[in-house]
């Protein structure tokens, strides 16, 4: 399910007939969210979801039309208080899901392109019309706000689509310290990839991180081998310039969308000072969330995780 249009590609590729089924509407309590998508072939077979399990036997039926005829469907959905409770859901509401045959409604080319975005971390717009078709893609320069809010939907005209497809959110984490023991469980639930980077085997060990991406290696040679982009947030832990320094290097030298390093004033502005001397402008060092975490009177690890957590939620969501 994380991958929906590959392997609708791939399916496609494969000589099968496939409809592709989004969700471009909702109302109320609806089961799944704007963007949700569903893969059906010629054959019945599906992969994903677009509503929980309420309507999905009446959408496949609706895509087995639609690749017989290669047409579009546009359905619209009413989900029963007694269809949402049975998968978890308070009450009803209303969806409408857009059905595209590909091939001739929804082109190989477009979708290989999509794909290919998806796979390269390229964030790209998917966008059609809803009765006229002809479907296009398009950067973040054309839909900053839904880009930055990862809010697909319909436009104000009522017939445009626009499905957004950012790449998922990463996190690194440098220093293998308590505050990284809460900070990285927490990125997890919302919805970051996180890694914790720390040559020290004693701190950033198995034992002490669980089932956690550890890199063993310095930080800048760990942060270049692990990419940097606008979807990745980076925070420093360790109080140690030897540390600490290489990565906040890396990262004002990229785009990552967040930069926070621990530290007191007093710390930030020794950091200043080297940053400075390294010949950084005050633009780029005033990138650096110093103290890192949004003011909220934190003392232990675990709040101060979330104060880190908030400001980060704060920096993607309304760019502060």
């Amino acid at each position: 399910m994380d991958d929906i249009p590959r392997l609708a590609l791939d399916w496609w590729r494969a000589g099968r007939k496939v409809a592709l089924a989004t969700v471009v509407e909702t109302w109320g309590s609806a089961p799944r969210p704007v963007g949700s998508q569903l893969v059906i072939d010629g054959d019945g077979a599906m992969e994903g979801s677009v509503s929980g399990g309420c309507v999905e036997g009446a959408v496949v039926v609706e895509a087995l039309d639609a690749v017989a005829d290669g047409k579009p469907r546009l359905l619209d959905y009413g989900v029963s208080d007694d269809e949402a409770f049975a998968v978890g859901l308070a009450c009803g509401g209303r969806i409408r899901v857009l059905v595209e045959p590909v091939g001739p409604v929804l082109p190989e080319a477009i979708l290989a392109e999509l794909a290919e975005a998806r796979a390269t971390r390229r964030p790209v717009a998917y966008v059609t019309g809803l009765t006229t078709g002809e479907p296009r893609l398009e950067g973040p320069e054309a839909h900053p706000d839904r880009f930055r809010l990862d809010r697909s939907g319909v436009e104000p005209d009522g017939e445009t689509f626009v499905a957004i497809h950012n790449p998922p959110l990463r996190m690194v984490v440098v220093g293998a310290v308590h505050i990284a023991q809460a900070l990285l469980p927490m990125a997890r639930a919302c919805g970051y990839d996180p890694v914790l980077v720390d040559p020290r085997p004693a701190f950033g060990s198995a034992p002490r991180f669980p089932s956690e991406t550890i890199l063993d290696d310095w930080p800048d040679a760990a942060l270049a081998a692990h990419g940097l982009d606008p979807r990745t947030a980076v925070v420093t832990l360790t109080h140690d310039p030897k540390l600490d320094d290489p990565a906040i290097t890396a990262a004002l030298r990229s785009d990552v969308f967040y930069l926070g390093c621990l530290g007191s004033t007093r710390t930030h502005a020794k950091r200043v000072d080297r940053l400075t001397g390294a010949g950084f402008t005050e633009a780029e060092i005033g990138r650096i969330h110093a103290p890192v975490g949004l003011d909220i009177g934190a003392r232990s690890p675990a709040e101060i995780a979330v104060s880190i957590m908030a400001q980060i939620t704060q920096t993607l969501r309304r760019g502060a």
